[in-house]
């Protein structure tokens, strides 16, 4: 599935991933393959990508807005600061 992460300044992350983990208002959850659509507001803390490599990469958020729909998420956020 394709996820694009977009700050107000830049594009921070584009291509194929395994799984997006976003902190919830209620708690993380998951996005997979074929998950069905949804449209959530995520709240401050970690984002957790997995590559279809098996990379994993994590993000520090401030809030946003995550969309699902046909395979493709997009990850709008405040505030972003990659982890190492």
């Amino acid at each position: 599935m394709l996820l694009e992460i977009i700050t107000p300044d830049q594009k921070v992350f584009s291509g194929e991933v395994k799984l997006l983990q976003v902190p919830g208002l209620d708690g993380s959850f998951e996005i997979m393959h074929k998950h069905a659509p949804v449209i959530s507001i995520i709240g401050k803390g970690q984002v957790k990508v997995i590559t279809q490599s098996d990379e994993k990469q994590y993000f520090e958020i401030e809030g946003g807005v995550v969309e699902m729909k046909n395979n493709n998420i997009i990850l709008l956020a405040e505030h972003l600061v990659r982890k190492e």
